[in-house]
């Protein structure tokens, strides 16, 4: 594997490489590595496979090797690379925080550095593993990294090229602890995309997820911050975010933790829904407000004709200010013209 498999690997063929866009560079000599890469598999698969003999060779120095063959384009090379590391993580027990330490110091170059490097699927794919096996309670060291690296990568422009195993390594996290749910929740709406409508989409789907998980009480806790943005996602422009937020009101666990905070949660929602409900281009999102206004109206009627009343007085104030603006604007251009007409008049006089 050390004559065979490492080296340093070459530098792009295209400098401008976009991996959800380009073709990845296939490694030339790739027959070769993966029958190197099969036999090594074999070879730690192997029932007569003794690590206090093979720790000799598979050591700190050989890991971080095999790390850093990661970056490589070619995606068959990562796949077999993701299977080498996870036996070893599985044999090898006195590497596993040496390997948890390495992972993490490659996710937190990408994230505040370069933001580049091929691997980061296959790594959060292995990491998947690693934090299904964590035991209860988590140590501090676990709910940090949680905090400080798994967060943060979801500001990344590439998110879409590793989203769908960054969400699970989270919501593993919460299966395990659901009383970090409000720091995360609180992490993903800091780093809430502003002008991406397809990250927006990805991270909708994700507190999805997330909510599937929590708990009344750790929903209360996170139910203010979270329906706001909702709130503004359901009146985007682009109809795939705002069609997104909707379907949430399709999930019925989420439905029900809504109807028992539905005090809270409908004053935030009611003036964006009853808006677009009239004011929408899609037809599509219009039918589901209609469907989410019903539901409101199922949950807690009497709220819901108080907010109706107390919209439709605001609306009326709006337009009586509006009246009020344009009037008063009449009276300046009425006293313009008075003015300039009795300026030409004095100027004629002399």
């Amino acid at each position: 594997v050390d004559v065979n498999v490492f080296r340093v690997l070459p530098p792009s063929d295209n400098p401008d490489f976009d991996p959800e866009e380009d073709e990845p560079t296939l490694e030339a000599s790739w027959p070769h590595l993966q029958l190197v890469y099969e036999f090594f598999i074999r070879f730690l698969e192997s029932p007569d496979f003794k690590p206090f003999v093979a720790k000799r060779y598979i050591d700190q120095k050989f890991v971080l090797q095999l790390l850093e063959l990661f970056d490589s384009e070619d995606p068959r090379e990562r796949e077999l690379l993701k299977t080498v590391l996870h036996r070893i993580y599985g044999k090898f027990l006195g590497l596993r925080a040496y390997i948890r330490k390495q992972i993490n110091n490659i996710f937190l170059k990408f994230v505040y550095e370069t933001e580049n490097c091929n691997g980061i699927g296959e790594l959060l794919e292995i990491l998947g593993s690693i934090i299904n096996g964590f035991a209860l309670p988590l140590k501090d060291e676990h709910k940090q990294f949680l905090q400080k690296v798994l967060i943060p990568l979801h500001k990344a422009k590439s998110l879409s090229l590793y989203h769908p195993q960054l969400a699970y390594c989270v919501v593993q996290y919460l299966e395990k602890d659901v009383t970090l749910s409000e720091g995360v929740l609180h992490g993903l709406l800091k780093y809430w995309p502003k002008t991406s409508s397809q990250k927006e989409v990805m991270f909708l789907s994700e507190v999805e997820e997330i909510l599937d998980v929590v708990g009344p009480t750790q929903f209360q806790q996170i139910q203010e911050s979270l329906f706001k943005q909702i709130a503004k996602c359901v009146s985007s422009p682009h109809f795939q975010v705002a069609e997104r937020a909707l379907y949430f009101w399709n999930n019925e666990y989420i439905v029900r933790l809504i109807e028992e905070n539905s005090d809270t949660i409908m004053p935030i929602l009611f003036s964006c829904l009853y808006r677009i409900s009239r004011e929408h281009w899609n037809q599509t999102i219009v039918t589901l407000v209609y469907n989410v206004l019903k539901t409101f109206m199922e949950m807690n009627g009497k709220l819901f004709e108080e907010l109706t009343a107390s919209y439709k007085g605001e609306r009326q104030r709006e337009k009586k200010k509006e009246k009020d603006r344009d009037e008063i604007w009449k009276k300046i251009e009425q006293l313009s013209r008075v003015n300039e007409s009795n300026a030409n008049n004095n100027g004629g006089k002399q």
